[in-house]
């Protein structure tokens, strides 16, 4: 049996409102703490079966033109078992040089070309199996979507333009979904470096701020050093 400890389930501070009767504060209290249980465990579900029935979906057609009937669930073993034979026959010598040859083909088209190779740099840089840097190298701050309000950003990647100016690719993340968002080149004295880990910024993102760190230790310009109170 949950007990009444006086405390806020969130804030873990002693609960303001004593004037309420306590069943109506055990009530509030233990249905609070069930929303910060389920919810998180909801969205989770939640993105396993949009991921399910997304890859599931598309196979489907093929498996009812052969069996006369969708199958839940067939269309998303054999996409996995593809992928697992698409990676042997990447493994060989026959397997790369068709690969070698279907790029070259890919890499004649315009569109398609940078389609291609950007989700190709980008699976390697996700999942390690290139020697490049992380694809979130670092967090940062910058001024966005106007001056005045900061947003949380990832640096992917630092290049010079014709003038050998430096210049910082920046990804800001949407809350709370940080999937979608948008890129953009800036200069080190338009971002503020911090010392936000990328693991951190992802939960603030995700918890649109809920899930923030209590101190930020942060650099303007890498000239002044900023601690809010």
């Amino acid at each position: 049996m949950a007990t009444d400890s006086g405390k806020n389930p969130i804030t873990d501070e002693p609960d303001k409102d004593e004037s309420q009767p306590w069943l109506v504060r055990n009530v509030r209290r233990n249905f609070l703490t069930g929303l910060l249980v389920t919810v998180p465990a909801a969205l989770v579900v939640i993105a396993l079966l949009w991921f399910f029935t997304t890859i599931d979906s598309v196979l489907q057609p093929f498996i009812q033109f052969f069996f006369g009937e969708p199958i839940t669930g067939l269309g998303f073993a054999i996409t996995l078992v593809l992928i697992y034979l698409a990676g042997i026959l990447a493994s060989n010598i026959v397997g790369k040089r068709l690969i070698q040859f279907g790029e070259a083909i890919v890499g004649r088209l315009p569109i398609l070309r940078q389609i291609y190779n950007a989700a190709k740099q980008a699976m390697n840089s996700i999942s390690g199996a290139s020697r490049a840097k992380a694809a979130f190298r670092e967090v940062v701050l910058v001024e966005f979507p106007r001056k005045g309000i900061r947003a949380v950003a990832f640096i992917t990647n630092e290049i010079q333009d014709a003038d050998g100016r430096q210049l910082i690719a920046i990804y800001i993340p949407t809350a709370p979904v940080p999937t979608s968002g948008y890129f953009a080149l800036v200069t080190e004295e338009e971002i503020t470096r911090t010392n936000i880990s990328v693991d951190t910024a992802m939960k603030m993102v995700i918890s649109s701020g809920i899930a923030s760190p209590q101190e930020l230790d942060a650099r303007i310009g890498g000239r002044v050093p900023l601690r809010p109170e």
